[in-house]
């Protein structure tokens, strides 16, 4: 495992989420400031919109528009190259908890994924959805029966999604049909056996590795932050983990992102927990960068 140097890029933020690389500068989300930033490459934080229920999720559509998800009132927003910001879609019919983070294919389609429970307040965790929602703004579910889907990423040649499920300690894949359909339903990696129904505390100490925010690499590796190991990890197909990066005393990694000119820098969303008062009544969150050696490949 590697002992890189980590450098924080931006601190004070109260929970950083859904990063992304775009253009020459990163773009992430703040949950409890309600705002959507970019940062360039020396720390230069600049607001571009704010999204009163809580962004998370990313991405462009093929005419340059950025989708972001709003958590709470669970619609994707549309905002446009000139600035304005509409609804996208509704997503409430499909979701059983706050939705999440999405990836957006070459073609426009969109994937969303939801908690599937209320997991602020600790209610029992229950499957859930991933909705597609494909270029006329209509909305259909892509796959049903999933633990918390949560960051997932395309390959390079647009043909598999993979999703990471937080709380089934594992990464599914699926085949991306010439309409947007999801077959071909696989296990990917798999860090610990599905844990068996039950409350949230005992499903987590099940789970142990809790993949949340992720990138893929050119070498077919997954970076993800391991929402309960207080680090990001590299997993290769399988679930063998290959390299990792410790979090700083007092913080987890709750998300990632491959970027920068050569696409070998690793953004990390840092914080001291996910709880939702806490993160609110301060501004401890961080971003961090540490270089790693493949650089980006796929989508995001």
């Amino acid at each position: 495992m590697s002992d890189r140097a980590l450098q924080t890029l931006v601190a004070g933020g109260h929970f950083f989420e859904g990063p992304r690389w775009r253009g020459d500068r990163w773009w992430v989300s703040d949950f409890y400031s309600h705002t959507v930033s970019t940062v360039t490459t020396d720390g230069v934080q600049e607001i571009v919109c704010e999204v009163s229920g809580q962004p998370s999720g990313l991405g462009w559509l093929p005419d340059g528009s950025l989708l972001i998800v709003s958590m709470r009132d669970h619609r994707v927003l549309r905002r446009t190259p000139d600035g304005s910001v509409e609804e996208y879609a509704d997503l409430s019919e499909h979701c059983g908890g706050k939705l999440n983070d999405l990836v957006v294919d070459a073609d426009g389609r969109t994937y969303v994924g939801n908690f599937g429970f209320d997991l602020m307040s600790g209610a029992d965790p229950t499957t859930a959805s991933l909705v597609r929602i494909d270029p006329d703004r209509s909305v259909h579910v892509a796959a049903l029966d999933l633990h918390f889907p949560n960051g997932a990423v395309i390959t390079p040649d647009g043909s598999t999604l993979i999703v990471g499920e937080t709380l089934g300690g594992r990464y599914t894949s699926f085949r991306i049909g010439a309409d947007g359909e999801l077959t071909d339903r696989a296990v990917w990696a798999e860090f610990a056996p599905l844990p068996p129904p039950g409350s949230l505390p005992d499903v987590l100490a099940v789970v142990g590795v809790a993949p949340d925010g992720c990138a893929l690499d050119a070498e077919g590796h997954i970076w993800f932050a391991d929402a309960l190991g207080g680090r990001v990890a590299r997993t290769a197909f399988g679930g063998q983990i290959v390299d990792e990066i410790r979090a700083p005393d007092g913080l987890n990694f709750y998300a990632c992102m491959l970027g920068g000119d050569d696409g070998r820098t690793l953004l990390m969303c840092g914080a001291p927990d996910f709880f939702e008062e806490p993160r609110k009544a301060a501004r401890e969150a961080v971003l961090m960068t540490a270089r790693v050696d493949a650089p980006h490949a796929g989508l995001p």
